[in-house]
């Protein structure tokens, strides 16, 4: 009765909202087609087992919803190996073009670019001023959205964006002007929530893109020139790490091409809470296979509230007060691991092709607290002990590998979400891989232990920024007899 309830709860909001088009103007709509397979259609990839009954009865008495695909200015390419209907799907559950060619536009010859190649730059300094003041309480000198290659979770060539801000006055320090990369806790499924499309085109919709106080903020009283990436990618592929800290490295690279008399020899550092943790500690994580050329100035990375353990997440929460918020996560990693689509029951199509796909701020209002477990929007029984979530959740781990760079972990010792212990063995294993990793645990939750370490973050930040070695806080190893 439980699912049931909260089945029909689902339902009832998904067609209530309806299935809305594009905002933008856009070719001839084509005809109406079945967004996914029905459940039990063979040689679809990814779906082992068999559904329960009550999956089963879902199935059976609610039809699969229609949708008129969005036509995108350049047709995104989903798996060779994916079959008609679920590459169907997996276009009806993007978000939809934001009408600016800069964020839609996929050059033909995208390939021949190598990641961080600039393909356009615009000046945004007119919109983002007054954006700025408004968000950050901070004046700036120039605001230049750039556009660049980088590299999806595949290993292909895909687009990012990230903003590059000067502060109000010029760098009057030592040597070349340090560059901290901020990034947000974006947590959104629509492309027009991202930091880069607020800046450039005003606040459309209401969405949050930075906490408070904010690095933003610091960055530039300090004189330091700022970097926002818009690290979910062009699919708005929420908690996807490979994809976030590749934007992070690219970014670093396009602004490098951009003005290399600048910034050319600059020191960067990135830092993230939450949602941009993932994207801080990725970069840290990934820049010494992906981008190996920026280690002499990558001088950092600090992040805080960062979820190191996605099965761990996943199974605590499952039908829990934010099981809504993880769902929204489930559709937006399946953007880039389309074949995770094909988990989705008929319930689950009706809401990853409603409204909800184009929210802000991560969904969190989109479904209240209703408590859904994932299987309720699954077409296989216990689908987080499948063997394709098993395989997503080794896709997704940044576990066992080593930073690249000197670390800055914080965390709320009563954190709801994120157990404190995930930092303090994140913190471990960096020491015993030999990164200078500085531990800072701090009272209180999710959001307050974010200002508690603020202070302490930006001073580390600061000191990497202006060039002092990092000396963490790991144990001494023992003495050798």
């Amino acid at each position: 009765m439980k699912q049931l309830t909260a089945v029909l709860v689902v339902l009832g909001l998904s067609i209530t909202m309806g299935q809305t088009a594009a905002r933008v103007e856009a070719d001839p709509p084509e005809p109406p087609v079945p967004v996914a397979p029905s459940v039990g259609v063979p040689g679809v990839p990814g779906v082992p087992g068999v559904p329960n009954p009550f999956q089963q009865w879902i199935d059976d008495h609610v039809p699969a919803p229609t949708k008129v695909v969005p036509h995108a200015a350049r047709p995104l390419a989903a798996p060779g190996d994916l079959p008609p209907e679920l590459t169907a799907f997996w276009s009806a559950v993007q978000s939809p073009p934001t009408g600016d060619p800069l964020f839609d536009a996929w050059p033909a010859d995208l390939a021949e670019y190598a990641p961080g190649d600039i393909l356009d730059a615009r000046d945004v300094t007119e919109s983002a001023r007054p954006t700025m003041l408004l968000l950050n309480l901070t004046g700036i000198s120039r605001a230049t959205l750039l556009k660049f290659r980088t590299t999806n979770s595949a290993g292909e060539p895909s687009i990012g964006t990230a903003t590059l801000v000067l502060p109000p006055k010029a760098w009057s320090g030592p040597g070349p002007q340090p560059v901290l990369v901020n990034a947000p806790a974006t947590n959104s499924l629509n492309k027009r929530c991202t930091p880069g499309y607020v800046l450039s085109h005003g606040m459309e919709v209401p969405t949050g893109n930075d906490f408070t106080p904010s690095p933003t903020t610091w960055a530039l009283d300090h004189g330091y020139a700022l970097i926002i990436p818009d690290h979910e990618g062009p699919l708005m592929a929420y908690s996807e790490p490979s994809v976030a800290g590749r934007n992070v490295l690219d970014s670093m690279r396009a602004v490098r091409h951009f003005a290399p008399d600048q910034f050319g020899e600059s020191r960067f550092a990135t830092t993230g809470y939450s949602g941009g943790a993932i994207a801080s500690n990725a970069a840290a994580m990934l820049v010494s296979d992906y981008a190996p050329e920026l280690l002499p100035q990558f001088a950092g990375a600090s992040f805080g509230g960062l979820v190191n353990d996605y099965r761990r997440f996943a199974h605590t929460f499952d039908g829990s007060y934010i099981s809504a918020f993880l769902l929204s996560t489930v559709l937006a990693v399946g953007r880039e691991h389309p074949e995770i689509l094909g988990l989705m029951n008929h319930a689950a199509q009706w809401l990853a092709t409603s409204p909800i796909k184009d929210n802000c701020s991560g969904s969190f209002g989109a479904l209240g607290i209703a408590p859904i477990p994932i299987d309720t929007m699954a077409r296989v029984d216990k689908s987080l002990d499948s063997a394709a979530a098993e395989t997503l959740f080794q896709e997704l781990s940044m576990q066992g590998r080593k930073s690249g760079v000197p670390l800055f972990i914080y965390h709320g010792i009563s954190d709801p979400w994120i157990p404190v212990a995930e930092a303090e063995q994140l913190w471990s294993e960096q020491c015993a891989l030999g990164v200078a990793a500085t531990k800072n645990i701090v009272g209180g939750e999710h959001l307050a232990a974010y200002v508690s370490s603020y202070g302490a973050t930006m001073d580390w930040l600061d000191q990497r920024l202006r060039g002092e070695p990092a000396t963490g806080t790991c144990p001494a190893p023992p003495a050798r007899r």
